[in-house]
């Protein structure tokens, strides 16, 4: 499995929103000049993250976005998923295109649960605040 840079750039928008937070919207502008992310990529994730139920936002010249939630409320599993998807280790485990027809009789299939189960624990055992 590999993280694409939609992932890791969620995760720095949200830590850069929950370092900057200060109760008032933070424009695409400025996120994307601390980042180092264009705003054209910076959009993409953003809508995103905001479908996903992450951020509030405002249009307009105090416009911008801001969290939802305080930090230590958001799993980075769940920013993660929310532009990656699912998180899996091998297509095989993969449900929503029928899994592996194999999977009864593989003897190697316990062993991508197991290493998906670790993933996903670990995930969803820090939050964004411990990223902060």
């Amino acid at each position: 499995m590999k993280i694409t840079t939609k992932g890791r750039y969620a995760l720095r928008i949200m830590t850069d929103l929950a370092v900057n937070q200060n109760g008032k919207f933070i424009s695409l502008n400025d996120i994307a000049k601390r980042q180092g992310i264009s705003n054209k990529y910076l959009e993409q994730i953003i809508a995103m993250l905001n479908k996903a139920g992450f951020l509030e936002t405002a249009r307009g010249n105090n416009g911008g976005y801001k969290l939802l939630k305080k930090p230590n409320e958001y799993l980075v599993g769940d920013i993660l998923r929310a532009t990656e998807g699912e998180l899996m280790s091998i297509y095989c485990k993969d449900e929503s295109s029928g899994g592996c027809e194999r999977r009864k009789t593989c003897k190697r299939y316990s062993f991508w649960e197991g290493l998906d189960k670790v993933i996903t624990e670990y995930v969803d055992s820090k939050t964004l605040e411990d990223l902060i």
